[in-house]
């Protein structure tokens, strides 16, 4: 469920990142600079979750592992996707 719910808070985040991109960007925005800001701004969050599975909930780096590459591809393909998509 944790799990999920990081997943989900990467995409909000993405969102934001987005409508930010929208809001700032003037008559023009830039909703792929925004999406590229994204993806090493999710890496630092993906890391953070696995730093706080490791050190506070006791997991080793091998279990924790394959869930930030979860975490983390899951937010950044959609990002990926959205660059591709709204790139001019």
């Amino acid at each position: 469920m944790h799990m999920a719910l990081v997943i989900a808070g990467g995409l909000v985040s993405l969102g934001l990142f987005l409508l930010f991109g929208k809001l700032w960007g003037g008559a023009d925005p830039d909703y792929a600079f925004a999406a590229r800001l994204f993806i090493p701004f999710w890496l630092a969050m993906a890391l953070a979750n696995m730093w706080v599975g490791v050190n506070k909930a006791g997991y080793s780096v091998k279990d924790e592992l394959p869930i930030l590459l979860l975490v983390f591809a899951v937010p950044a393909a959609v990002a990926a996707l959205a660059i591709w998509r709204l790139a001019r």
